[in-house]
């Protein structure tokens, strides 16, 4: 099996599950289960039990009755909800943020990208993917127990180790850069300080390459993006969040959801330059200050009365 397409390929070689697959199930009220598949097994929830044989064969899609009658829709679990709901040893990355960073970071079938700290392997599934088996990740991860997690979730949802992964239990800054055993195309950056290790990556990260990083706070944000300019050979960086607000939608009853994804992080995004080369300085609009003696009111040597000299188009009260 193709490590890069994980579960895609099981469920595109076979629509019905199968002993060993992951399946989601779905209640009335749109609560989620996940089990994995074993034969003359019982998923038990507080409304009664499900059969494991119930499902095994069936058609990807079908729905399947508790003991005590209660419907159940069962899916096999997208990426995402599989993030979702994935073990967790440190915050994941959720799938918005992940498909930003795969998208403008360009992460592309035969990239080669670097990632500190791999956390709990969210993004991580996101890039084994995106690289594919020509591509090559190599994660960094300082905690040894996070790494266990990461390692644990990225295998239970590709079904094995992938071969285009390697997992290194260390600090990105002891990373070999001089001279650089690894051209990198992309580098991801989601650490405490990830200006620390701004000459580490520098020196692995090819010129074109993307450096990527991901900030929760509006400090490391500001200190990152100033750390970038300071440290030269960088194109202007480019620094955004996002936020998912869903929509109810029933008949003409249409109207935002009251809950929505909010704030989870900053990305910031930079590319590097060739060797020696310095971007050619971003025009920027003058501060309030440098504005100031446009904006003084002179005298009028003419002589010009208050009513002519008064803004067009607005009228003065009596």
């Amino acid at each position: 099996m193709d490590a890069q397409l994980g579960s895609t390929l099981i469920s595109m070689s076979n629509p019905n599950f199968a002993v060993g697959d992951r399946v989601q199930l779905t209640d009335t009220k749109g609560r989620l289960f996940t089990v994995t598949l074993a034969a003359g097994k019982q998923f038990h929830t507080h409304r009664g039990g499900i059969e494991h044989d119930a499902l095994i064969g069936q058609p990807e899609g079908s729905v399947v009755v508790s003991a005590s009658g209660t419907q159940y829709l069962a899916l096999r679990p997208l990426l995402a909800d599989f993030v979702l709901s994935m073990p967790r040893g440190a915050a994941v990355i959720y799938p918005k943020d992940a498909a930003q960073i795969v998208a403008l970071g360009d992460i592309h079938p035969g990239a080669t990208v670097i990632e500190a700290g791999a956390g709990s392997g969210a993004l991580t599934c996101s890039l084994i993917r995106a690289v594919g088996d020509s591509g090559r990740v190599i994660s960094y991860e300082v905690r040894e127990d996070h790494a266990d997690v990461a390692r644990s979730n990225v295998e239970t949802f590709f079904g094995e180790h992938p071969k285009n992964w390697e997992l290194i239990v260390d600090d990105l800054a002891n990373h070999p850069s001089d001279p650089p055993q690894v051209v990198a195309d992309r580098v991801i950056l989601d650490m405490l300080s990830p200006w620390q290790v701004l000459p580490t990556v520098s020196a692995s990260l090819r010129p074109g390459g993307v450096l990527i990083g991901y900030v929760a706070t509006t400090t490391q944000l500001s200190r990152l993006v100033e750390a970038i300019r300071e440290f030269g050979g960088y194109t202007e960086p480019t620094a955004w969040e996002s936020m998912i607000r869903g929509w109810h939608v029933v008949g003409l009853a249409v109207r935002p959801e009251h809950r929505m994804i909010g704030h989870t992080a900053f990305l910031v995004t930079a590319r590097r330059l060739a060797p020696g080369v310095t971007a050619p300085a971003r025009q920027r609009r003058p501060a309030k200050s440098g504005d100031a003696p446009e904006l003084a009111v002179t005298a009028d040597p003419a002589g010009t009365s208050d009513e002519t000299a008064k803004p067009k188009g607005r009228r003065s009260l009596p």
